[in-house]
């Protein structure tokens, strides 16, 4: 799996998870990468910041530093509290769930639950759409 910071043409910027760089490429050429907040098709990869290594060895993201990174844990925490109220829980049924609703086998709605690495990584390949929900605690 690979991680790649994406922004749209209006500058919307996201994160987004591929396979392996190929399958990025794939999608992208296939136009089904889009803006996660507008649906913008025009989406091209973003500079991406790297750890740095602060001296006493542990590593902290640059985004830890972001003089908005309080505005943007707490707009992740909220993202979480609307989707745990508004979607049905499906446990580690999600990958299957997801699935039944993009081949419209069962109702579109929103859904929630659990996935392994390989079940992401099959939805990946199918063309699911879908976010992982942030896991950001009210004290960190």
């Amino acid at each position: 799996m690979i991680q790649y910071s994406l922004q749209c043409s209006k500058g919307h910027r996201f994160d987004a998870w591929f396979k392996n760089a190929a399958a990025y490429d794939e999608q992208q050429a296939r136009g089904i990468v889009t803006c996660a907040q507008c649906g913008d098709a025009h989406v091209e990869k973003a500079p991406m910041a790297p750890n740095v290594a602060r001296t006493d060895q542990e590593r902290v993201p640059l985004s830890a530093a972001h003089p908005d990174a309080a505005r943007f844990r707490d707009m992740l925490r909220q993202y979480r509290r609307k989707v745990m109220s508004e979607a049905d829980y499906v446990g580690d049924s999600f990958a299957e769930e997801a699935r039944k609703i993009h081949f419209e086998e069962a109702e579109a709605r929103g859904i929630y639950g659990e996935a392994t690495r390989e079940e992401v990584a099959g939805l990946i390949e199918d063309g699911v759409d879908f976010l992982p929900l942030p896991d950001v605690a009210d004290d960190n």
